[in-house]
């Protein structure tokens, strides 16, 4: 008996794989053989991009400069912001610290 249900079950699995056509296209599940690996693809060192800025090509040299100029504006732009504005920006923080703690006043 056991067997037989042994047999019988090993028959409905080979069965239905075949009716499902399991195994029959596994050459079309590969990719093409000149597709280059994604491995192969992690390991090369890309020496042309596009400007951030206006997107257009530029070589690593170009890329470099451009990048040091935006990060020199960057660090030229005035840090001082006027009283006011300090102190509000002061007091939200104060706010957000006391508002777990004192849920009931804000």
């Amino acid at each position: 008996m056991r067997r037989w249900i042994a047999r019988v079950g090993a028959g409905v699995v080979c069965s239905t794989a075949g009716a499902m056509g399991v195994g029959a296209g596994l050459g079309h599940a590969l990719p093409p053989p000149e597709d280059v690996p994604e491995e192969v693809l992690r390991t090369q060192i890309v020496l042309e991009g596009r400007s951030p800025v206006t997107g257009e090509p530029l070589t690593a040299s170009e890329h470099a400069t451009q990048q040091t100029s935006r990060q020199t504006a960057i660090e030229e732009q005035p840090r001082d912001l006027p009283p006011e504005i300090r102190q509000t920006v002061m007091l939200l923080k104060l706010r957000r610290l006391l508002r777990p703690v004192l849920p009931f006043i804000f």
